[in-house]
């Protein structure tokens, strides 16, 4: 059976409220990852099974499978299965969910399976998917858009805290990154986070550190590495966004707008 499987391209944090959303409603979900995944909130992004073998999310657990025809088992054994696979793999989904965040559409096409949608900027409802899901921060955000695409890419960070472009770290050349600090860690202006091959990086602003990359990747010149939250709660760091939710809620929405699951719907606690 295959009616009722949902394949989620994409493990970041963002993509994760969407399979979060999914699995505490009873869908089976295969989420699809780089071998080397760029997240930067790892603490509650399913991209993390990639790197330790399983992660362990508001009671939701994900786990590295070894190839599609595992994921799938393990998806329909009531956990989220992680398979890396840069290209759509051979899985029978009948929907597919493009999470990857690129701001524009890569390789998703709108008969990859009976329901395909598309999360923010690159695709177009009726062209390359059929319904794409509204990522931009404000009144539209979540929102389910049938008719027409998602507003573009800004190029600036959602605020938080009173903060936006400023909070988020990022790479001042190409080179190794090595950090001297963890996700939920509180830092002071000008500490320093860590390095990027001989140049520091330090903290812009009193606050907690809400997101990092992985450790010992090597990145380009301006590539988003880190994120500070100047609110100052490390739990914020281990759970999932409201952003991340909104968009979760919206997907699902698209989902059952044409289908209900062919499982019955485990309770959870939280």
């Amino acid at each position: 059976m295959a009616d009722d499987l949902v394949l989620v391209r994409g493990g970041g944090d963002l993509a994760t409220g969407v399979v979060w959303r999914l699995h505490r409603t009873g869908w089976p979900v295969v989420v699809t990852e780089l071998a080397v995944p760029c997240t930067i909130r790892r603490r509650v992004a399913v991209s993390t099974a990639v790197v330790e073998g399983a992660i362990e999310i508001e009671g939701m657990r994900a786990e590295l499978a070894t190839d599609p025809a595992r994921a799938v088992e393990r998806a329909r054994d009531g956990v989220v299965a992680v398979v890396v696979e840069p290209g759509l793999p051979a899985v029978d989904a009948r929907v597919v969910v493009d999470a990857r965040m690129a701001k524009r559409n890569i390789d998703t096409r709108i008969d990859d399976a009976e329901l395909v949608i598309g999360l923010g900027p690159g695709f177009t409802p009726g062209v390359d998917c059929h319904a794409a899901v509204e990522t931009a921060r404000g009144h539209h955000l979540g929102r389910v858009l049938w008719d027409r695409p998602p507003a573009p890419d800004t190029g600036v960070p959602g605020e938080i805290g009173g903060r936006s472009a400023e909070r988020v770290v990022r790479a001042p050349t190409r080179g190794r990154v090595a950090w001297r600090t963890v996700i939920g860690e509180r830092v002071a202006a000008g500490a320093v986070l860590g390095h990027v091959g001989d140049r520091a990086l330090v903290a812009p602003f009193d606050g907690v550190v809400r997101g990092l990359i992985l450790d010992g990747i090597v990145v380009d010149a301006g590539a988003k590495i880190g994120d500070i939250d100047p609110r100052g709660d490390p739990r914020a760091c281990f759970e999932i966004s409201d952003k991340a939710l909104a968009i979760g809620g919206g997907v699902l929405e698209a989902v059952l707008t044409t289908a209900r699951p062919a499982v019955t719907p485990r309770p959870r606690g939280g």
